[in-house]
């Protein structure tokens, strides 16, 4: 149902706007090469195992914490503006 200058289709296009960009963040997160032995954020030392489960890990799990928290409040809906909404 089109609302406005809205074409049919366009809140089916903004869902899908914020999965593409969920995704993306999620996979710009993933490890990539070795593991660190030591967080990049606080130092501190990365267990070895923790290391061997998660390859191209690096941060301690308190760091990985705080920061999934900060990343779970900005990623409640999609700021990325849409064409549609910039010509209003």
């Amino acid at each position: 149902m089109a609302s406005g200058w809205a074409h049919d289709g366009a809140v089916q296009d903004q869902i899908d706007a914020t999965v593409d960009s969920a995704v993306e963040q999620a996979r710009s997160r993933l490890g990539v090469g070795e593991s660190l032995e030591f967080c990049e954020e606080c130092d501190a030392e990365i267990p070895e195992r923790r290391r061997q489960a998660i390859p191209g890990v690096r941060l301690c799990i308190q760091c990985q914490t705080e920061m999934e928290r900060s990343d779970k409040a900005r990623s409640l809906y999609n700021r990325s503006a849409s064409k549609d909404s910039q010509l209003r």
